[in-house]
């Protein structure tokens, strides 16, 4: 419920006024324009927000305690302020003012916080699971610009979870599992082994998990398979696909869920023959996904 504040009074707006003027002006002096804008701006609507919800100073102090210890949690493995970035859904409208509409271009999502520079190589056909835990999925699909042209010889580096629900770096055992990159063929084709994705939890055990355990939500992601793309005189694309029927479809955890990037991934019996005459001793998946890559300069 709101809680309800007694009405202003105009000595004590005008008090509150000259507080934000002030700051304001500490910044007229600033030599960079973007950042005197950007900092002027922070400060107008962090002020606006201070005073529409009349915080309290004991409301003030628990933050400044939520911000130091996100600082302290976080290490070159762990990035709290990622977390709460997605989390508050920041990290989503960033993308989306970052990337804007051009066509019918591959939409973005949020980057994670799992991507590792140096990600072994694997020629088209190959497994990025390196024995990940997981039904066997073979991903296929093209890379072309937005007038329909092949992209030959784009990056795709590909990562996710395991069947545990934990990337690679998340185990202590330095193993490189379930991410690689390719090279899409002359015709803009790709494919690749990987593992059908399952739901998993951000790290909760710090204080976002706790902020969304305060407000009732849930930390799990919706199932999801990362790429990010490049290819020269393209723009680079940071995206997912996920798993159509997935319950947390609407309920992801960070925001990223486009419905343009829920796609079929479909069951196969152990008996069917794969693509490419692999055995993979079980059932096995498949999905198709066509990206479309936006010129560098939209």
């Amino acid at each position: 419920m709101t809680v309800q504040h007694q009405p202003i009074s105009d000595d004590q707006r005008a008090v509150e006024d000259d507080v934000v003027e002030r700051v304001l002006r500490s910044f007229d002096g600033c030599e960079n324009p973007r950042l005197r804008q950007v900092m002027q701006s922070l400060t107008s609507h962090l002020h606006a927000f201070l005073r529409d919800v009349r915080l309290t100073e004991e409301e003030w102090e628990q933050a400044i305690a939520f911000l130091t210890e996100a600082g302290h949690i976080t290490d070159d493995k762990r990035q709290e302020f990622v977390l709460l970035s997605d989390t508050l859904g920041a990290s989503m409208q960033t993308i989306a003012i970052n990337n804007e509409v051009r066509g019918d271009a591959t939409e973005a999502t949020v980057f994670g916080p799992f991507f590792v520079e140096g990600a072994p190589r694997i020629e088209l056909g190959g497994d990025m699971a390196f024995g990940a835990p997981g039904q066997p999925c073979w991903v296929e699909g093209t890379v072309t610009t937005t007038d329909g042209s092949p992209v030959a010889g784009a990056r795709l580096e590909v990562w996710e979870a395991d069947d545990d629900g934990l990337y690679d770096v998340q185990h202590d055992d330095g193993r490189v599992a379930a991410r690689a990159h390719l090279f899409s063929d002359d015709d803009g084709s790709f494919r690749f082994w990987g593992i059908t994705p399952t739901p998993y939890p951000i790290p909760d055990d710090g204080p976002v998990g706790r902020m969304l355990q305060a407000v009732g939500r849930s930390p799990y992601r919706a199932s999801h398979l990362h790429f990010m793309v490049t290819a020269d005189g393209l723009r680079r694309l940071v995206t997912h696909i996920f798993v159509r029927g997935d319950d947390l479809l609407d309920r992801d955890s960070v925001f990223g869920v486009k419905d343009s990037l829920v796609k079929d991934f479909v069951e196969h019996a152990a008996d069917e023959p794969t693509p490419d005459g692999r055995k993979v001793g079980g059932s096995w998946s498949s999905v198709w996904f066509d990206i479309v890559l936006a010129p560098a300069d939209a």
